[in-house]
């Protein structure tokens, strides 16, 4: 069954003693089933960003746990920095990751709070998602006059928590417990060290803008209903502020992105190009807090090689090296992909699965040649068609760069991400045909003293060896698509790598006609009679289709070499 996980946040009002920092995060470490995939310190914000995944309930307890240690250990009286906040333990989201619901989510946020109030004394307010009320769900509005007007906030009804004491706590402050889908805290460097150039670039860009004002006296202009009136910036869900970081010596747009899907990290740093050049500002780069998804940064790349006029279906890790070059990611520090995707982060921290796919061809090879019966014919299958597309992937980048075609890059380049996805499917499908083979065997070894673990044991192999005809099915089917893509290559693409495409038509058709094989072998003796029929029919046609494509492209790839 798959295991619901959340992402937790918590940001904690210290960012200069590592001790104290370690002895907050070690608290993570004492909770079974949690992983801690970073710690984010800024010395100027006096400030640590920390990210930990898990299932709810082991989340839950390490965010207590920490709350706990950050409140012995942090005295707001003395603190002081460049970020906003209010409390020891600042703010604490919840961000669901895989397998659980957002109101899921905003209901362990809730737990959370009313936990960090009786088992660490807390002040809590809900925000964003897990608001009690709508006036709350704006973070900004929750931790409106920070620490030093919280003693005053408290004290008038309306202002009263959510959970805990409603009395003035000097120590520890208050703490904002959210539920909100992925954040990505993202700083901007500037070439200068003035904060009010960094703080209008801020506002030029953030979705609240800035308030009107008189432009020969600069004084705030008030609307009808005598309240400021609020000119918005460029950009949706995006909040922003300027500072001046001291330990890098540059002043920076340090900005939120609520929600990546409105407005992409690119977009945000192309706008504080354009925006901060109009001011005389240059930008030198910028910086991730925390971590990133793996599609804000596979989309940057594309974006920039779009902008370049240059292919997009290359390899994930190559978008991923052009989005750190092109957003300066290595300008304060160097850029980990490993370390800052979440998707990476994730993978190393739960130990990665081994995978035929991850072996050195000369290992494959062994593995495939050793007396083991898997790896087999259905997994070489899958690895053929998955040659030949990335044939017709190869042909189509290098006929989206060739001298004289500029004006059609794009068409190139759409092939090309075609045949990048029927590359990756099919790569997937070499390990899932080992998996349904080893399915298989599973289920034969089952038990069978009684009648009960026969009835089990025999429905076991009935949905492995379905799970096994249903595979290399999907081999056929990939294989067959990619063909499409090199048929467009051998017809279309740049004519001195006609023979690839003409070596990928082998290979794609060899992925079909091997994955045709497994289907047939694996349907002999299966029970459901309708099932093997209406999969035999479409394998047929499928395994016809392939034939016919081949000699369609071999007849045009023998045209061109003469």
């Amino acid at each position: 069954m798959p295991t619901p996980l959340i992402e937790c946040v918590p940001n904690i009002s210290e960012g200069r003693d590592p001790a104290i920092i370690k002895q907050i995060v070690d608290q993570i470490g004492t909770v079974d089933g949690v992983w801690l995939l970073d710690v984010d310190a800024g010395k100027a914000t006096n400030r640590t960003v920390i990210t930990f995944v898990g299932p709810p309930e082991a989340v839950i307890e390490a965010a207590v746990r920490l709350a706990r240690k950050a409140a012995e250990l942090i005295d707001m009286r003395r603190h002081t920095g460049e970020h906003p906040r209010f409390g020891a333990l600042d703010v604490c989201p919840l961000v669901p990751v895989s397998d659980i619901t957002m109101e899921e989510t905003v209901e362990w946020a809730r737990k959370l709070g009313a936990r960090l109030a009786d088992e660490a004394g807390l002040t809590v307010y809900c925000y964003e998602r897990a608001a009690l009320t709508e006036a709350r769900r704006n973070l900004a509005d929750v931790r409106e006059g920070e620490y030093e007007g919280l003693a005053a906030r408290l004290a008038r009804p309306e202002r009263q928590p959510d959970f805990g004491p409603a009395t003035f706590n000097p120590r520890s402050g208050a703490t904002a417990v959210g539920a909100r889908d992925f954040l990505v805290a993202y700083n901007v460097n500037l070439n200068t060290t003035s904060t009010r150039r960094a703080n209008a670039v801020a506002f030029d860009i953030r979705e609240k803008g800035r308030e009107l004002r008189d432009p020969v006296t600069y004084k705030i202009l008030p609307g009808p209903d005598g309240q400021p009136v609020w000119v918005p910036g460029s950009l949706k869900a995006v909040k922003a502020i300027g500072w001046f970081i001291e330990e890098f010596g540059v002043a920076q747009v340090s900005i939120n992105l609520t929600d990546i899907s409105v407005t992409p990290l690119h977009a945000v740093f192309d706008e504080c190009v354009e925006k901060a050049g109009a001011r005389g500002v240059r930008v030198t780069g910028s910086e991730l807090v925390g971590l990133v998804p793996l599609r804000s940064m596979l989309d940057a790349g594309r974006y920039f090689l779009r902008k370049q006029q240059r292919s997009t279906g290359v390899a994930d890790s190559e978008l991923i090296k052009i989005a750190v070059k092109s957003l300066g990611l290595n300008d304060l520090y160097p850029f980990k992909p490993e370390e800052k995707i979440v998707e990476y982060a994730l993978a190393a921290r739960r130990g990665k699965a081994k995978r035929l796919v991850d072996l050195s061809l000369e290992r494959f090879v062994e593995e495939t040649a050793s007396e083991s019966p898997a790896p087999g014919g259905g997994s070489i299958a899958a690895a053929m068609g998955a040659m030949g597309a990335s044939l017709a992937t190869m042909v189509a980048n290098l006929s989206s760069h060739k001298r004289g075609w500029d004006a059609r890059w794009e068409e190139f380049s759409s092939w090309a991400e075609r045949g990048k996805a029927h590359q990756e499917r099919l790569l997937a499908l070499v390990d899932e045909d080992t998996a349904a083979f080893n399915a298989i065997l599973a289920a034969r070894g089952l038990p069978r003293s009684t009648e009960a673990e026969k009835a089990i044991r025999k429905e076991a192999s009935r949905a492995a060896t379905r799970y096994a005809i249903e595979i290399p099915l999907r081999v056929m089917e990939e294989s067959l698509a990619a063909m499409d893509v090199v048929r467009a290559m051998a017809e279309q693409g740049n004519p001195n790598s006609v023979s690839d495409a003409g070596v990928g038509a082998l290979a794609t058709r060899a992925g079909v006609a091997g994955a045709y094989l497994n289907v047939r072998i694996n349907c002999a003796g299966f029970d459901d009679t309708a099932f093997v029929a209406q999969v035999r029919a479409r394998a047929a046609e499928l395994d016809a289709r392939a034939a016919v494509l081949e000699q369609e492209i071999l007849r045009v790839v023998e045209g061109k070499i003469g």
